[in-house]
Order: structure tokens, then sequence, then C-alpha cells
């Protein structure tokens, strides 16, 4: 019934203006045509026309000049006050997946010049955040033995990165790594602490095993990062209601929250965000809408997927941007790079100090074997993104522009009028207007 009265509203509306039109009509006060019947030379005649008439249109033209200028002084005030939010806004680069190559099982998996060259096309976009995140697919170990591979050390992706190679993730840019993963713990509990504290020596921030919040100060504003996986040791995103007590706590100490999580299912045959459940390789990778869902709306203002190793849809939940996966960003040597396994992307968001959306910018990037990002002229990510988003959230994705930039939807009319969207964090339920927001 609200929905019906607006539209009886407006039409009631459109009935008052058009029976005024008819009186006005009829007294001769509407203007009528005179020269060019291409309505160039229009005349306003009236039955009506006096003195006093003539005075109160002077006094009206007078209102009209002095009611001009104030609004220039507010669209002049405007203009200030939206250059003093874009000095506030946070800036957020975040990329995928990140392996520098690996000497396991020997050092035929690393890449030429050691790996100096591999982020360099790259830097220049990545050291442009206030905070730049990346997923480390990886730890960074010298020597030790993995338990995963047994005797298929051939065909067994483990992966052993070089301590050395951590400076580069320092000269890219790189300010907080994510080591809740899959591959974190390739070479045991040993592996991970020697990645924490690689990035220790260099200054970059890192969440991965229970405790392990990374925590920052960007103009002026409190941010921590946490990321989850579906594996032990690690922030778990499948204890849904471990993750939400674990947001909120952290919100009560952080302006602003950025939650990464590694789930779904893997490759280019998995790049839809489905509802309910995803498994792979008989592991449960998540119920990754309902998990997103519920981060944005136990606090947190970002979200940031990993781990099917493509890119995947974005939507705008809540005001709050949520990218469900961001794909393979730097993965050399092992990697499948064929296809849409090899598009990948930079994604730039800006934050307002409250943490909500205010549009960002995504970077197309491919890799082809053995591996190493590179800007994509030909953008080949842009339509796919695209595509994905409004396919699999065809009310909240977000607006992917020809040129890469990236803004909330406008809603229109008809969506709030005949959703067909589904939302809600416990239950899908249709949307009354737009998603329900605690």
């Amino acid at each position: 019934m609200p929905r019906k009265n607006r539209f009886l509203v407006r039409t009631d509306k459109f009935i008052v203006v058009a029976s005024a039109s008819a009186f006005l009509l009829a007294a001769g006060m509407v203007p009528i045509a005179h020269g060019s019947s291409g309505g160039k030379n229009w005349h306003s005649v009236s039955t009506f026309q006096t003195p006093s008439a003539t005075a109160r249109d002077q006094d009206a033209g007078d209102r009209d000049v002095r009611d001009q200028d104030v609004r220039d002084q507010d669209v002049r005030e405007k203009d200030e006050s939206d250059q003093d939010d874009a000095k506030n806004l946070i800036k957020v680069i975040a990329v995928g997946d990140v392996m520098l190559g690996s000497s396991f099982p020997d050092d035929s998996g690393l890449p030429p010049n050691d790996g100096a060259d591999l982020l360099r096309e790259v830097t220049p976009l990545l050291q442009q955040g206030d905070i730049t995140f990346g997923n480390l697919e990886g730890p960074l170990v010298d020597g030790g033995k993995t338990k995963k591979c047994g005797r298929k050390i051939g065909t067994c992706y483990a992966f052993r990165v070089p301590t050395r190679y951590g400076v580069y993730l320092k000269s890219a840019g790189f300010t907080v790594m994510g080591l809740a993963n899959n591959h974190a713990l390739d070479f045991g509990l040993a592996g991970r602490a020697s990645s924490r504290a690689v990035l220790d020596s260099l200054g970059i921030l890192h969440s991965g095993e229970i405790g392990d919040i990374a925590q920052h100060t960007a103009k002026g504003k409190r941010v921590a990062l946490i990321a989850f996986a579906t594996y032990p040791g690690t922030y778990n995103l499948l204890d849904l209601d471990d993750a939400i007590a674990t947001v909120r706590q952290v919100k009560t100490l952080a302006d602003i929250v950025i939650v990464s999580f590694h789930g779904g299912a893997e490759g280019a045959t998995h790049q839809h965000v489905l509802l309910g459940d995803e498994t792979f390789l008989g592991e449960d990778r998540g119920d990754l809408r309902r998990f997103a869902h519920a981060m944005i709306d136990a606090g947190a203002q970002l979200v940031l997927g990993s781990g099917p190793h493509v890119v995947r849809a974005m939507e705008i939940y809540c005001g709050k941007l949520i990218a469900y996966s961001l794909g393979n960003f730097a993965t050399y040597g092992s990697f499948n790079l064929n296809g849409e396994n090899g598009l990948s992307l930079i994604l730039e968001v800006n934050l307002a100090a409250d943490g909500s959306f205010r549009g960002g910018t995504v970077y197309p990037i491919k890799q082809e074997r053995p591996g190493g990002p590179r800007l994509d002229a030909n953008m080949y990510i842009l339509p796919i993104l695209r595509d994905l988003s409004k396919t699999d959230f065809p009310f909240t994705h977000v607006e992917v522009s020809d040129s890469g930039e990236l803004s909330a939807k406008r809603w229109n009319y008809f969506d709030v009028v005949f959703p067909t969207a589904a939302c809600g964090v416990f239950q899908y339920i249709p949307c009354p207007e737009e998603p329900v927001c605690n």
C-alpha cells in the first residue's frame, strides 16, 4: 500500500498541474507563439496587464536575481565542500593472489633477474594507495620441508617464496598482506611464522592466524583489516557467528574495518557467485554472499575476496563495496593463466570518513605464462566484470564504465516497486526497497 500511495500522490500532482494549466490557458496567461514555427520567438500575452502588475513583475525579477545569487553561492560552497571531502577520502588499492616465484622443489620456479622486475610495470599504481593490499599466496621462507605433497612433488602445488623477495612487495607499495589462504601453511607453522617475520622487518602489516589483525592509520582514521579463510588456525568464514562477533569487536577499536576472505570454488568454470555454499575438491568453500553481507551488517565497510583465481562480480550492499574475487594478480610459475585465469585487475576504492563507498577505478591487468602482471591496453576484464556483476547482482551490482570507473548503481522507480533481488543475511528474502541495513 505505501508504494501505491506514493504513486497516487504523483498522479494527484499531475491532475493539479493539468487543472492549473487549463485555467491559465482560459485566462490568456500562458505564452502563445508568434513568428517562426520553430518556437524561437515566443511572447507572453496577458489580458490582465496593468501598471501594478508591471511593478510586481519587476519585484519578481529582482527576487529571481537574488535567488540566483544565493544558488550560485550554494554551488560554490558545495564545490569547496566536495574538494575538502575528496582530500579526506581514503584510497584503498587491492589486488588478488600474489606469488612471486617458488624455490620448491628447485629454483626453476623463480623468475628472471631473481624477480626484481616482476612488479615494475604496476608499481606506480600500487603506490597510489593510502592502504595497498594483496593476498600472499605462499609463505616467505627459506628451506624447510612440506608435508603437503608426499611423493607427488612434481604435481603438487606447494609454494616457497624466498625471503629476499619480501623487499619487492615493499618497494612496489604494499602496506598489508593477507596470510589466510590454502598456501599459507605449505611449509607448516614455521613457514607462516617466517612470513610474519619478513613482513614485520619491512614494515608491512599482515593478517592471517587468529589474533593477527592489521591496524593502520590513514587520513586520521583508524583502519583495521581482518583476513578470513576456511582453514584451521585462521579467522574462519565458515563460523559465521564467530566472524560476526570478531568484526563487531574490532569495530569498537577502529573507525573503518576491511574484511578480506579466501573462499569459493576455483577456476574459469566457477566465476559466478552462487546462492548458498560452494564446494571444491570436497572442501566447503563457504556461502560467500551470506558471509559478505553479514560482515557489512556487523560493521565492516569493505569486503575483498580471493581464492577462485578468476575475477568475480562486485556489488554495492548497504552503501559498501563487496568484491567477490580479485583473481590472479602476480602468480609466477605453475599457475594456470589460460583465458580468464590470466585476466585480473588492480582495484582502487575511495572510502569516505565513515567508510561508505565513494567511487573507484578498475585498472585491467593480464598475465601470460610464466606470469607477471602487465597493464592490459585492451581492457579485456572490464566487460567480463560488468557482465558478471549485472548477472549475479541485478539490483545491487556496481556500475563499470568503459574506462573502468566504478560507481553505485542508480536505483530507478521500477526497481523499487517491482523488486526481484534477494537480500538479507540469514535468509534470502525479497527486498522491500534497498537491502535492509542494520
